[in-house]
C-alpha cells in the first residue's frame, strides 16, 4: 500500500523509526483517563528544534493539522488527536536534553520533552532547586507544563509554571523558530511573547525549549498533617501559618474524609498517621537556617493551632521517609479515584475566603440534584485551587453516571464557582473538555482578543484545532 505523501515526506525527514503509523499507538493516541481515543495519520517524533520546524513546514504544505504532545498526562483532552485519521501527532519526547545551566544567574535551559522529574534532578545536581512539583512529575514534560501553565503543590510559594519561566524557544505556524531563551529578569522591549505561548495549550506555537528559574536549596524542609473539623478552620489555619511562617510556607493542601477514605480503601499499605476526620491538612515549610530552627517554628505553629482550637491533632514528619509518605497520601488520591471508577472532575479556583461557603452551598446543591453522590474534594487551599470531583453513589455504574449526569453536575458547580468569583479552570487548562464552557462563560471581549491572536499567529488553524477556542 502506497503511504500517504505527507507520511512519506516525514519518513524521509525523520527516518522510519520516528514516524509511527502501525501497531499499538494507544500511548500517544489515547488520553490516560480513557475518555478520548484518537487516530492520527502518523506519530512524528523529531529529535531537535530544526526537525520540529521542518515537520511544521511539511504539514503546512500538505494542509494537515498538528497536535503537539509532551508526556500525554493532560486531563482535558488537549494533547491527543481527533478520530479523523488526518492529524499529525507531534511528540516532543525526544527533545530531552539539558542545554545549559548558569548557577550564578540561577537559570537552567532545557528542551521541552524533558520529564519534569529530570528537570528537578538537573537542578538538584547543581545544588539548586526547581520547585515545580505535581503528581505526574515522573512522566509529564516541561514543555507540556508550560503549554498548560501547570500549577502543582508549591504555587503558594513559587507560583505557577509561568512564574518559573524566563524564556522560550518556539516553532511558529510558519515553521520559523523564535529564539527567546533569555535568562533576563528584566527585558522591557515590547510585547511579552513568552507569556503569550505559556498556557496557550499548543494552539499558537510549539514550545521546544525553555529557560527556567532556579532557587537555592532550603536548608531544611518540614512536613506535617493536621486534622480539622471544618473548611473554615482550614482557612483560619492557613492564615495562622502564613503569619507564623511567612514565605517559608511552601505547601498547604486539604483533603476531605472521603478522598482519604478512597486512599485507605485502595492503597491500604499507605500509613495514615491521623484518625479519619472531616478534613486533613498537609503543610510543608522550608527554612534557610537549618532543621532545628525549622522544627521549633513548626512545632510552635501546631501548638498555637491547638490552643486556638483550629486543629484536633497533628503529626510532624520525623524523617524524609515520613514526609514522603505524607505527600504520597495526597498524591494517591487521583489514583484511588481512578480505581473507584470514572468521575466528574473539576479543577476550580476561588478566593480562599469564599471556599467554605462555596463548598457548603455546592455540596447541598449536588446532593439535592442526586442524593447519595460522593464528593472527592481535595487540593491546593493555599492558592485557592480545589479538585472538586463528583463520584457516583456507592454501587452505581460510573460510566453511565458520567454519561448521563456530567453536564448537569458541571452546570451546578460552574454556576456556583461563577457566583463566588472563581474560575472553572485553575491549572488543568481548557483542551477539548472545557472548550464550550469557555465560550459560554468567558467575557466576549476576552474571547474576541483570543481569536484575533489565534488568527494572527496561526491563520490556517494548523496547531491543535478544536482545543481551547
Amino acid at each position: 500500500m502506497t503511504p500517504h505523501p505527507l507520511v512519506q515526506d516525514l519518513v524521509d525527514l525523520l527516518g522510519a523509526a520516528h514516524v509511527l503509523t502501525d501497531g499499538d499507538l494507544s500511548a500517544w493516541q489515547n488520553d490516560w483517563r480513557g475518555r478520548w481515543q484518537g487516530r492520527a495519520l502518523a506519530i512524528a517524533r523529531p529529535g531537535n528544534t530544526a526537525e520540529v520546524a521542518q515537520v511544521v513546514r511539511l504539514c503546512r504544505q500538505h494542509g494537515a493539522s498538528i497536535v503537539p504532545q509532551g508526556g500525554n498526562t493532560g486531563l482535558v483532552g488537549g494533547g491527543v488527536p481527533d478520530d479523523s485519521g488526518t492529524q499529525v501527532l507531534l511528540s516532543l519526547q525526544r527533545l530531552n536534553r539539558v542545554r545549559g545551566i548558569d548557577p550564578a544567574n540561577l537559570t537552567l535551559t532545557v528542551e521541552a520533552g524533558m520529564v519534569l522529574q529530570s528537570v528537578q534532578q538537573a537542578a538538584a545536581d547543581a545544588g539548586l532547586l526547581f520547585p515545580l512539583s505535581l503528581a505526574a512529575e515522573g512522566s509529564c514534560t516541561i514543555g507540556g507544563n508550560l503549554a498548560t501553565n501547570a500549577g502543582g503543590t508549591q504555587v503558594l510559594r513559587y507560583g505557577n509554571a509561568r512564574e518559573l519561566c524566563l524564556g522560550l524557544e518556539v516553532v511558529t505556524a510558519q515553521g520559523e523558530v523564535w529564539d527567546g531563551l533569555s535568562g533576563l529578569r528584566k527585558d522591557n522591549t515590547g510585547y511579552d511573547l513568552r507569556d503569550l505561548f505559556i498556557g496557550s495549550e499548543g494552539t499558537l506555537g510549539i514550545i521546544t525549549a525553555a529557560t527556567l528559574k532556579l532557587f537555592p536549596q532550603p536548608a531544611a524542609a518540614m512536613t506535617a498533617l493536621a486534622s480539622t473539623q471544618s473548611l473554615a478552620q482550614c482557612v483560619a489555619l492557613l492564615g495562622l501559618a502564613q503569619a507564623r511562617l511567612g514565605s517559608g510556607l511552601t505547601g498547604f493542601e486539604v483533603m476531605n474524609t472521603f478522598s482519604l477514605g478512597l486512599v485507605r480503601q485502595h492503597f491500604p499499605q499507605l500509613t495514615q498517621p491521623l484518625p479519619a476526620c472531616p478534613w486533613t491538612v498537609l503543610l510543608e515549610y522550608a527554612d534557610t537556617e537549618g532543621e532545628a530552627q525549622a522544627r521549633a517554628r513548626f512545632e510552635s505553629l501546631m501548638e498555637a493551632a491547638l490552643e486556638q482550637a483550629l486543629i484536633d491533632d497533628a503529626a510532624i514528619a520525623e524523617s524524609l521517609a515520613q514526609s514522603s509518605t505524607m505527600w504520597h497520601l495526597r498524591e494517591s488520591i487521583p489514583l484511588a479515584q481512578g480505581k473507584e471508577g470514572l468521575n466528574v472532575k473539576h479543577d476550580i479556583a476561588l478566593p480562599v475566603s469564599a471556599i467554605p461557603r462555596f463548598c457548603a452551598e455546592t455540596d447541598a446543591a449536588l446532593q439535592a440534584y442526586y442524593p447519595g453522590i460522593r464528593l472527592v474534594n481535595f487540593g491546593h487551599l493555599g492558592d485557592g485551587n480545589l479538585h472538586y470531583n463528583v463520584q457516583c453513589p456507592l454501587g452505581g455504574q460510573a460510566r453511565q453516571f458520567l454519561d448521563e449526569h456530567e453536564h448537569a453536575i458541571n452546570h451546578i458547580v460552574f454556576d456556583q464557582v461563577q457566583a463566588h468569583g472563581g474560575s472553572f479552570s485553575a491549572e488543568h487548562g481548557i483542551g477539548a473538555l472545557k472548550r464550550d464552557e469557555l465560550a459560554a462563560r468567558k467575557s466576549p471581549v476576552a474571547l474576541g482578543m483570543m481569536r484575533a491572536i489565534k488568527a494572527a499567529l496561526d491563520p490556517q488553524g494548523l496547531f491543535n484545532p478544536g482545543r481551547l477556542l
